[in-house]
């Protein structure tokens, strides 16, 4: 009942001649990368210079919130006085 069927005469797998390659393609060589010292200086130099334009910007954005923040709960104090 649950037995599969199979075919009464299979058909066999197709068959693929095996062709060898003439000639092995050429390999280009890698292009040679060279990387000078001032090369990395400079990048480390940026790198050093951003990360502190960044750490500036973000103390000034802190310095600016807790600013706003004391000057939001000294109004509502003068506000609350009248």
């Amino acid at each position: 009942m649950f037995l599969p069927k199979y075919p009464d005469s299979p058909t066999p797998p197709p068959v693929y001649p095996h062709t060898v390659a003439d000639q092995i393609p050429a390999r280009r060589p890698a292009p040679q990368i060279s990387v000078s010292t001032g090369a990395v200086a400079a990048v480390l130099v940026g790198g050093v210079v951003l990360t502190a334009l960044l750490a500036a910007v973000a103390v000034a954005a802190v310095s600016v919130a807790v600013a706003a923040v004391v000057l939001r709960s000294l109004l509502r104090d003068q506000h609350r006085r009248r």
